[in-house]
């Protein structure tokens, strides 16, 4: 058996809030696999499991808060498990916030006497329902699948145990009774009855054609016009606030995480700053004649260069890109880059562009979109929530021309671009107005001094002024 545990999603995070199981017991899952949904102080990411086999149990309920570290779910591996299949473990399921858990694991209930197989064979057999059924995870999930009562079936297993050819003759002598039920996640599943939504009628997208919460808001806002989900934003009535309770929480919650971040950030810190101009003309114009001859869809933003030329400056000056941990630097495993991005209700994530030097311009710009949309609709992996080796923040679409950050620990370095603006300036001896940006850095002294952090500067300038080794 391996634990799913609730990750650690950024150096900020002490825990989360699970707020959607994505499978269900006896749903192969695979490395990599997004399994759930799990809500921090700063943003709803879908967080993807790690090991590879079957599902065999849910330790916690959504809606709870749990620490960092806490097991959610045990998965059955091959490796591990011999056969692979899922056995019985008991666990204690996690509270939901607000309620008080204990840190000890409650004893299972002792196992039901089984009857010797004399007082079994005697006994009648009757259609009526049962009170306490002996059935593993995988028959019981296979049950509820297939909308059989496990209570009116007896079993063929020892002690009268239910196996899953009870479960399938029974799912195959009512087949032409009803088909069977939906799958349908326990978030969804509440929302539907809140938003008043008939499952039957919603189409589930999840895995196995499961009716996530995402397809309930879907079906939600159609012609009923029934109440939104208290986590989405309506327009309020004349002289109201505009904020929802919930969605001014989470605010509220988030701005004590960046500032609980930026305080130890600039406590334990020493910045130091630099800044520089880098002429963008060769840069300007060599964009403007590639997106001339390039599909609408292709072209690209002045940002992504701006992030190649940082990236590519990140892995010629190594030791701006790593951490400071246990009082040394340790160089990053690759350019993972951080972007800061602006969330429309307020406050701000850094996802990581991982090997960001590696990505082509195109690959980089397609990158970016899809990392932006995804932050800002609550939709980022566990991946790109952490281990970035170097941040960048761009407020240029901002209309600021320059800007000095505060490094996200346990990173020593940030870098900041301001506004492209037409500038006069001397080339050659000749007076001009050319196309500039001011780049800054903000820089961890311990790690580094001003003059590696003034080498860096100088590499982003040269890549920025020969936009072809970009």
């Amino acid at each position: 058996m391996a634990e799913f545990t609730m990750p650690s999603l950024g150096a900020d995070m002490d825990e989360g809030t699970l707020l959607e199981w994505l499978v269900q017991p006896g749903d192969p899952v695979h490395r990599g696999d997004p399994v759930a949904v799990v809500e921090t102080a700063k943003s709803t990411i879908e967080v993807e499991c790690f090991e590879t086999g079957t599902l065999a149990e849910l330790l916690v309920d959504p809606g709870a808060t749990v620490p960092v570290g806490t097991p959610l779910a045990v998965i059955a591996t091959p490796g591990r498990d011999g056969a692979g299949t899922p056995g019985r473990r008991p666990a204690r399921r996690a509270r939901k916030k607000g309620e008080q858990a204990g840190s000890a694991k409650a004893a299972p209930p002792p196992p039901e006497p089984v009857p010797p197989p004399a007082v079994q064979a005697a006994a009648p057999a009757t259609d009526r329902p049962r009170d306490h059924v002996e059935a593993g995870p995988l028959v019981r999930h296979l049950a509820e699948h297939s909308g059989v009562d496990l209570r009116t079936l007896r079993g063929s297993g020892p002690g009268g145990r239910l196996t899953r050819t009870d479960v399938e003759k029974a799912a195959a002598a009512r087949s032409t009774a009803r088909p069977p039920r939906p799958r349908v996640t326990p978030l969804a599943r509440r929302l539907a009855t809140e938003l008043g939504v008939d499952l039957a009628t919603v189409a589930g997208t999840g895995k196995g054609s499961a009716v996530r919460a995402a397809d309930v808001r879907r079906a939600a806002h159609g012609p009923a016009a029934p109440t939104p989900p208290p986590d989405v934003q309506a327009r309020p009535p004349a002289g109201q606030p505009a904020v929802s309770p919930r969605t001014e929480e989470r605010a509220t919650a988030m701005r004590r995480a960046i500032a609980g971040l930026m305080s130890r950030a600039n406590r334990d810190i020493p910045h130091y700053y630099l800044s520089t101009t880098v002429d963008m003309a060769a840069a300007t114009e060599w964009l403007h004649e590639r997106n001339r001859r390039s599909p609408v869809g292709e072209r690209l933003l002045p940002a992504a260069l701006l992030l190649k030329a940082a990236a590519l400056a990140a892995r010629e000056v190594p030791e701006l890109n790593g951490s400071w941990t246990d009082d040394r630097f340790t160089a990053g495993e690759g350019v993972h880059l951080g972007v800061a991005v602006s969330l429309r209700g307020g406050g701000l994530v850094a996802p990581t562009l991982r090997d960001a030097d590696r990505l082509a311009l195109p690959q980089m710009m397609a990158a970016l979109k899809d990392v932006v949309t995804r932050a800002r609709t609550g939709r980022l992996r566990g991946p790109e929530v952490s281990d970035a080796t170097i941040t960048v923040t761009n407020l240029g679409d901002q209309g600021v021309e320059s800007v000095f950050g505060v490094i996200y620990p346990p990173q020593v370095a940030l870098v900041g671009f301001g506004r492209v603006v037409e500038r006069p300036c001397a080339v050659g001896g000749l007076l001009g107005v050319r196309p500039v940006v001011t780049a800054t850095l903000s820089a961890d002294h311990r790690a580094t001094d001003g003059a590696v952090g003034a080498r860096y500067l100088t590499v982003v300038t040269r890549f920025l002024q020969n936009p072809e080794q970009l």
